[in-house]
């Protein structure tokens, strides 16, 4: 029998997703923050959900917008995710510092991040604080993924991305 012991509420539930959220303000500003608290909350309608501590930058322009992007990110990206997940827009335009790659999103007004194997599209249809986070529910609209890990009917092959 194992021997149990209390653990740390905080960080309970691990792996978590680390994925980084892409938006845009109402002004046209782009940005990028690192998320933790990511994952899948319906299949019909497809959704997802993403927690954002409202204190962050990208939380106003993803709020006034209605939608973000959720950019899965592969082992390739890890220098890029650390340095969007602990700088802030506030203080410098960190998307231009590390070179990163946009491109417009096929269906919502926020940039997707090129150089991640997979884009995933959202419009918020709901929202909920739990505690230190917003989380916002988003609609799947469009998900762009990498050709290579794409099978004919459209499945993506989760199983060739080297997630962090």
């Amino acid at each position: 029998m194992m021997n149990k012991v209390k653990g740390n509420l905080k960080s309970c539930l691990n792996p978590m997703a680390k994925v980084l959220v892409s938006c845009r303000g109402l002004n046209g500003e782009n940005n990028a923050l690192a998320v933790g608290y990511c994952g899948n909350c319906s299949y019909d309608p497809p959704m997802v959900m993403v927690g954002i501590v409202p204190s962050r930058y990208s939380y106003h322009l993803i709020k006034e917008s209605g939608c973000f992007v959720v950019n899965l990110v592969d082992q390739s990206y890890e220098e890029t995710f650390k340095y969007l997940g602990s700088h802030s827009k506030r203080d410098e335009d960190k998307l231009a510092v590390m070179k990163v790659n946009l491109e417009e999103a096929k269906f919502v007004k926020a940039p997707i991040l090129s150089d991640c194997p997979v884009n995933i599209e959202c419009t918020i249809v709901d929202s909920i604080v739990t505690g230190s986070h917003e989380m916002f529910v988003g609609k799947i609209e469009y998900v762009n993924a990498d050709s290579k890990i794409v099978s004919d009917d459209g499945c993506i092959d989760f199983s060739q991305i080297k997630f962090l």
